[in-house]
Order: structure tokens, then sequence, then C-alpha cells
């Protein structure tokens, strides 16, 4: 570790020291040669006083904007300071000029309002009824501006409309109304007539500031614990009595109506029976009317009917004759066509008993020369399958084949003749 001496301290100060007069001698010189300030903002003037207005001009707009946004639901009302005119501006926005505009707004729609004062028969400000009794009252109140007089209203009207304009006319006037009624004419029998009277009063006093009122609904009576008990109480007794009444007219009405009911029934049995004796009697004369008419044509549908009875017994005996004749006639046609089929029959008959004698004979003369044609017709029915062949013995008693294969001619021949002499003979 190098130890600094004394000396050396020495020499390091006077280095400091020596460089720190070359800095302010620098420093001096510059300054020196620098101009004064004066003279630099002289200079400069025209220049900060543009920018000294800039600032104040752009710090104006940013605190007051010269453009005003019309609320939605409200009109816009710009007083000019000067001429005293009015510009209204439903929507969109407004050129406002500070010092020279004023901007008022207003409502456009409807509002509803609920003083509180009085809501409560416990509150700041309760209302008192003919008996003395504290009590509360909850009103809504539905108004508006007048939309035809803005200009003006614009001027007269206070900042805060409900508060300093309708809260203290409608105290003048609910007070003065609700102290001319009973608790109980306010909490049931007359609710409708006093909330009536204060709609009318509150619309004339209100049109006159330019306020228009719509409409005044008068919501819960507030009243103490132990009176609304009470009145409760009194209120159902008066409904049972009311109910009872109601219901002992409503039977009074049933019975009239019953009354009423069986008279009319009567008179409607009445007149039921006299319109169906006046419709017999009417039907009995219409009958005998149409008798009139009816008779004559009965009688000539008689006539009409015996003459048709008549011309059908004529066409049926007529029908009966020609039935008969031409049953005759088919008789005897049928006669004589049985007569010729049993002369044909018998003429047929005899001519089958001459041809089968003739065959007879015929077949005897055969059978007489050839008796052994009776052996193969025997033989023929006993099978279908036996061959049997007919010759005749031979005349010199030589071999029985000599005649079937040797005298084929000869057989033949006979053959021949023996069926021609048949044919003959059937003829």
């Amino acid at each position: 570790m190098n130890e600094h001496t004394p000396e050396q301290g020495q020499a390091d100060d006077d280095i400091l020291h020596s460089r720190l007069v070359e800095d302010y001698e620098a420093a001096a010189a510059h300054e020196a040669a620098r101009p004064s300030l004066g003279a630099q903002l002289r200079r400069h003037a025209p220049l900060l006083l543009a920018l000294g207005v800039s600032v104040v001009s752009v710090a104006a707009l940013a605190l007051h904007p010269p453009f005003y946004a019309v609320p939605r639901g409200e009109v816009a009302l710009r007083t000019n300071a000067l001429t005293g005119g009015v510009t209204q501006a439903r929507d969109g926005s407004l050129f406002r000029l500070p010092g020279l505009h004023e901007i008022r707004t207003l409502p456009q729609q409807d509002r509803s309002y609920q003083p509180g004062a009085f809501a409560r028969a416990d509150g700041p400000a309760p209302l008192q009824s003919v008996e003395g009794l504290s009590l509360g009252l909850t009103l809504t109140l539905r108004w508006g501006v007048d939309q035809t007089r803005l200009p003006q209203l614009a001027r007269s009207l206070p900042d805060n409309i409900e508060r300093e304009l309708i809260d203290p006319i409608l105290q003048g006037v609910i007070y003065r109304q609700i102290a001319s009624h009973t608790v109980r004419e306010i909490f049931s029998t007359q609710r409708a007539e006093i909330q009536q009277a204060l709609e009318t009063e509150l619309r004339k006093k209100l049109l006159a500031d330019g306020i228009v009122l719509h409409s005044v609904q008068i919501g819960n009576v507030d009243l103490p614990h132990e009176y609304r008990e009470g009145l409760e109480k009194l209120l159902a007794e008066g409904l049972a009595t009311e109910k009872m009444r109601y219901t002992l007219e409503q039977q009074e009405k049933k019975v009239k109506q019953t009354e009423l009911e069986a008279a009319a029934d009567k008179i409607r049995r009445e007149t039921a029976a006299e319109a169906a004796a006046r419709e017999q009697v009417i039907a009995a004369k219409a009958q005998e009317e149409a008798m009139k008419h009816v008779l004559p044509f009965k009688q000539r549908q008689v006539e009409q009917r015996q003459l048709e009875a008549e011309a059908e017994r004529v066409a049926r005996v007529r029908m009966a004759e020609g039935a008969a004749q031409a049953r005759g006639i088919e008789a005897e046609g049928e006669a004589r066509a049985r007569e010729k089929l049993a002369d044909a029959e018998a003429y047929r008959q005899g001519r089958l008993g001459k041809v089968s004698l003739e065959q007879m004979s015929a077949e005897g003369a055969l059978l007489s020369r050839h008796p052994l044609l009776i052996q193969k017709a025997m033989a023929d029915k006993l099978s279908d399958k036996v061959q049997v062949i007919i010759a005749p013995p031979p005349a010199d008693g030589g071999f029985i084949g000599k005649t079937l294969l040797g005298g084929k001619t000869e057989t033949v021949a006979k053959a021949r003749e023996a069926q021609e002499e048949q044919t003959e003979g059937n003829n």
C-alpha cells in the first residue's frame, strides 16, 4: 500500500487550484464574448409575444371549448349577451363564444318528481289532517317544460327546477288540501277526489311559470302505527258492513229477478199458447180453403185412376187372348213337329231293323261258310295280345301251313270275295 507524504499532498492541491483558475478564466472570457440578456430579449420579443398569445388561446380553448354538445333528450338555448337573441338546438353541437354566448339546457322529455319532505309521518315536514294527525304521503308528479315558451323560459327558470320552483308550489298546495280532509278520506274514501283537486290546482300554478303538469299520482299514505291499526280495523268492519249490505241487496235483487223471471215465463207461456191457438185457427182456415181446391182434384184423380184401371184391364185381356192364341199356335206346331219326329224315328227304326236283319243274315251266312270266325272272335275277346291266324284245312289233308305259305294269293282272293259278298248282303 502506497503512503502519501505531506509534500505530495501540497503538490496535488496546487495542481487542482491551477485547474480551477483556468476554468474560471475560460468561463469569464466566454461570458464576455456573449451579448447581454436584455439585448437578447429585445431581439426575440415579437416571437415570445406570439408564443404567449398562442399558449393563452390554447388554454382558453381547453378550458372553454367553443362547441357545446347538446345532451340527448334535452334542448340547448344559446343567448347572445349583446343582442339578447336566443337560438335553439335539439341535437348535434352548438357554437359558443366565451364571454358572448350563454347556453342553458332544458329537458325536452317528461320527467318524474317525488318529493321526500312529507313522505313519512315521522319525517321532517309531515302533513296534518283535519283532526291534527300527522301523516305522510308519497306523491309522483310527471312534468315537462312548455316547448312553446323556451326562449322566455331560458332566462326565467331556475337552475334546479324541481327544488326551487315545483317543490315550493307543491308544498303551498298540498298542505292546504290535506288539512281540509280527514284521515279516512285521505286513506280510502276520497283519495281519487283529493288527487284530482291537487292535479287541477298544481297544473294552473305551474303552467304560469312554464311547467306543464301531466299527472299527479298518490301512492302510499303513511300513518302512525297505532292509528293505522285502528283505521285498518275500522275499514275492515266497514268493508264487512258494506259486504253484508251488498249481500242483502244482491239477495233482494235475486228475489226480484226470480219474480220477474216467473212473470216473464207466465207471459211467455200465455203468448205461446195464444200464438199456438192462432196458428191452429189459421191452419184450419188454410186447410178448409185448400180442401176446396183439393176435393175436385182428388175426384179427378179417382176418375183418372178408374180410367187407367179399365184401360189396364182391357190391355191385360187382349194380352191374355194374344198369349192364348200364341200358345195354341205353339202347341199345334209342337204337335206337328213331334209327329214328324215320331214318323222319322219309326222310319229310322225300320231301316235300322232291316239293316240289322240283313247284317245278321250276312253274318250267319258268313259263319256258315267260315265256322272258324267264331273261334277268332272268342280269341279276340279273351285278350288283345293274342294273335290268331285262321286258315281252313287243306282239302287234300296236307300240312295246314301250306295254304298260308304257298296258297297266299288264293286265300287273299277268297277273303276279298267273302268281304264283297258281305257288303252286297248289307246293301
